[in-house]
């Protein structure tokens, strides 16, 4: 994408997101900044497009035509113990695992994979008829976005069952990207900012909003070094990690609201 039509995107998010906030303080959307807990290295050649934990396990999906692949990781090391690997046609997004199955997103291709979750072996694809962005599930349902403000509900075959339009403040939200279901809510990057956008998924609006602006910083940031992308919750620990595309950190935060 030509840096100035990538330049004038993120200006309009940016505007579109203060004057949700500003307007937010009277409609009772809540408004948090994140404290760091820990630190952890993360690999800077990853793009990262998925991050989720399942049994105790951080997983990953990282992006970019011909770098493409799905990880288990190793949290303290942020090393790959587990990698696959992806043709260099496709552009990797969103992955989460439900059930027994591993599912995968791409971007631009209109297929998805399935693998088995235990041993990370293909299983299948299937046609998917939009871009790939965000993915996650609420333990029933495969939920997934796809850069609008419109989230999908779907069965393990990707069927639609249901979509919510995602509004802050009564306006659509737009660039949801990556997703994490946490505790009954859809946690969304918001694409190109420092933003996590947190939905009511029964009717699509935000209740609260995490600015996340300093988390990594300027002296571990490099030319390599892209946005904030990359939620994952230990459900088990109660804990909550973030990182970026190309990052050279992840970081365990808390929540801080703020004033």
């Amino acid at each position: 994408m030509p840096f100035l039509t990538m330049l004038m995107r993120r200006i309009t998010i940016i505007v579109i997101l203060m004057l949700g906030l500003l307007q937010s303080c009277c409609a009772g959307v809540r408004k948090y900044g994140v404290e760091v807990v820990k630190e952890y290295p993360h690999d800077s050649g990853a793009y990262t497009q998925g991050l989720f934990f399942q049994d105790g396990q951080l997983y990953e999906s990282t992006g970019q035509y011909g770098s493409s692949s799905f990880r288990k990781i190793d949290l303290a090391t942020g090393k790959a113990l587990e990698k696959v690997d992806f043709n260099r046609k496709y552009f990797v997004e969103g992955s989460v695992i439900l059930g027994d199955e591993l599912f995968i997103l791409t971007w631009e291709s209109r297929v998805a994979f399935i693998y088995d979750a235990a041993t990370l072996k293909y299983k299948s694809s299937y046609s998917y008829p939009r871009e790939g962005w965000g993915l996650t599930t609420d333990g029933e349902q495969l939920i997934a976005s796809d850069g609008s403000s419109r989230l999908y509900f779907m069965d393990n075959r990707f069927k639609v069952l249901r979509t919510v339009d995602v509004t802050l403040d009564g306006r659509p939200l737009r660039y949801l990207n990556e997703l994490e279901y946490v505790d009954g809510k859809i946690w969304a990057n918001v694409y190109t900012t420092d933003m996590i956008v947190i939905i009511d998924p029964s009717d699509g609006r935000v209740t609260a909003t995490v600015d996340c602006t300093g988390l990594l910083p300027k002296a571990l940031r490099d030319s390599n070094t892209d946005v904030l992308n990359g939620i994952a919750y230990d459900a088990a620990n109660e804990r909550l990690y973030l990182t970026g595309k190309n990052w050279k950190r992840m970081y365990e935060v808390r929540l801080k609201e703020k004033k």
